[in-house]
């Protein structure tokens, strides 16, 4: 029975780690850059676009150009967040990882 016991503390404290980082996750803020600070975009820790800055100079640009700064600067922002969303989630589990568990990126 002491086993069992200790299984379920250690889920519990799993469990409470896993909130804590969920709202940690929520938290996070990053910004993607493309063409020399042509394009930034911000994004939060679920993914969302919270703000987007093109500057001056790309405005008199193509509109296809315009296109694919913004693409590669989300991109960019999108590869930061999964990498941050991975460390906190690191930080919660002691590095252990769950086996099947993706962050919905």
């Amino acid at each position: 029975m002491t086993d069992f016991n200790k299984i379920l503390d250690k889920a519990k404290e799993l469990e409470a780690k896993m909130k804590e980082s969920q709202q940690k996750i929520k938290e996070i803020r990053v910004e993607g850059i493309s063409g020399l600070n042509s394009a930034k975009i911000v994004l939060d820790g679920e993914g969302e676009m919270q703000s987007i800055k093109l500057s001056d100079e790309i405005m008199k640009e193509d509109k296809s150009i315009i296109e694919d700064l913004i693409v590669a600067a989300h991109n960019n922002a999108k590869s930061q967040l999964k990498s941050k969303t991975s460390e906190e989630i690191s930080k919660a589990t002691g590095g252990f990882g769950i086996p099947g568990f993706k962050w919905p990126l």
